[in-house]
């Protein structure tokens, strides 16, 4: 039921926890914590990473290259470790891998790369391959699920 006691303001429609400028009383009244003068205590003050007409370090510093902001970041997990973490026979899988502590953050996948040995008999689900990590699976008699 709602009552003129339980009345609140949506969330994030309020912008601060104080009122400024509404007198000494308040703790923030006459400069409104702005200090005397100068520029900052005006309005218009400049936009953030304005050095005062010195050249901004964001134009100083050299830019090299491209950033693909499309390209995907895997995580390389090498046969050999996995050779060493689980038994044989066991379904490695993201959740697995992550249970296992292998991976904290699997970012855009997980790609299985061929390095080490494999003795050991594992089923895979929802991982990506290398060309030597699926030779090596297949010769150890594993299996590779979509």
């Amino acid at each position: 039921m709602m009552n003129l006691s339980n009345l609140k303001p949506a969330e994030g429609s309020t912008q601060s926890d104080y009122r400024r400028g509404r007198g000494h009383a308040s703790g923030n009244g006459k400069t409104a914590g702005k200090g005397h003068k100068g520029q900052k205590a005006r309005s218009g003050a400049p936009r953030p990473g304005f050095e005062g007409g010195q050249m901004p370090i964001t134009r100083r510093v050299p830019k090299r290259g491209f950033n693909n902001i499309n390209t995907k970041h895997y995580v390389g997990v090498n046969l050999q470790t996995l050779e060493d973490r689980f038994e044989d026979g066991a379904v490695i899988s993201l959740e697995s891998l992550m249970e296992s502590g292998l991976i904290k953050r699997p970012q855009d996948g997980v790609k299985i790369l061929g390095g080490g040995e494999l003795k050991k008999k594992f089923s895979f689900k929802g991982l990506l391959f290398s060309e030597s990590a699926k030779a090596k699976i297949e010769a150890a008699g594993g299996s590779i699920e979509d």
